[in-house]
């Protein structure tokens, strides 16, 4: 008997290379995954310039980062926006300021797929080897109401759907949407909130991404990496201890030994 529904991965056409530089963009889900590399070891960037909740936004944080990453995540939140009444700008951060001087707007799937493939042009002059991430974040705006919510995520998904269609080459769609909702359909894997997802899940989620989108040697640098970590986390119950310090020392050699193998291991 099946008890679950398991939602079924697109193979991205790349794989991600140990400790390779990438650049998270988007909601606060994109944070969430984000730090989760970071965790690892992976030299990435997590939204530069603040949480990006629409696609206009997370345009305007890919002009103004420099580099050129191998890798680019890009979470979509919301396809609702506000304007600054004065100017008619999109802005990314009210800043507390009064609600007056702003208009909300719903972007249709056509604006948000245009602003989405705005970024990955953008993208793809800096390098044009990059590999773009497409995902919708499966937080919930209570604010909205549910149902407006719903209708959010459903533009959301149709622009990230006309995106990967239209530029396929190196742009993938990874169901993390789909997962929690499908998948995870239970708020034991949520938040007290009932809204965010738990760090169980986010865990869970980070497992299906590893299976599908790390190279084999990815995942022997995550072998490698894990009872270091492991130990670097240990609390000691006496942290002066000979003991101690001949195991910190020893684990550090190992470190030193993981650095020198992966160059661009960030630890």
């Amino acid at each position: 008997m099946e008890f679950r529904t398991i939602v079924d991965i697109p193979d991205p056409g790349f794989r991600i290379a140990p400790c390779e530089e990438i650049l998270f963009v988007g909601s606060c889900f994109a944070t969430e995954i984000g730090h989760r590399f970071q965790e690892e070891g992976f030299p990435v960037v997590v939204n530069p310039y603040g949480t990006m909740y629409n696609s206009a936004s997370i345009l305007h944080t890919i002009q103004r980062v420099g580099g050129g990453p191998r890798t680019v995540f890009l979470t979509l939140g919301t396809n609702h926006v506000y304007r600054l009444k004065e100017t008619g700008e999109i802005v990314d951060n009210c800043e507390k300021r009064p609600q007056s001087l702003f208009t909300e707007e719903e972007l249709s799937v056509e604006a948000c797929a245009d602003y989405l493939q705005q970024a990955i042009t953008f993208l793809r002059e800096k390098n044009p080897d990059v590999r773009i991430v497409l995902t919708v974040s499966p937080i919930r705006y209570r604010k909205y109401g549910y149902h407006a919510s719903q209708l959010s995520k459903a533009t959301l998904l149709l622009a990230a759907q006309k995106v990967s269609v239209n530029l396929c080459e190196s742009v993938a769609y990874f169901p993390a949407y789909e997962i929690v909702n499908d998948e995870l359909r239970d708020y034991r894997f949520y938040k007290p909130d009932m809204l965010h997802p738990s760090d169980q899940a986010v865990e869970y989620i980070w497992q299906r991404l590893s299976e599908t989108y790390f190279s084999d040697e990815t995942k022997a640098f995550l072998q490698e990496w894990a009872p270091l970590k492991a130990a670097l986390n240990h609390k000691p119950f006496d942290a002066e201890s000979q003991e101690y310090k001949a195991f910190m020392h020893k684990t550090m050699l190992k470190v030193e030994a993981l650095r020198k193998k992966y160059p661009t291991f960030a630890m």
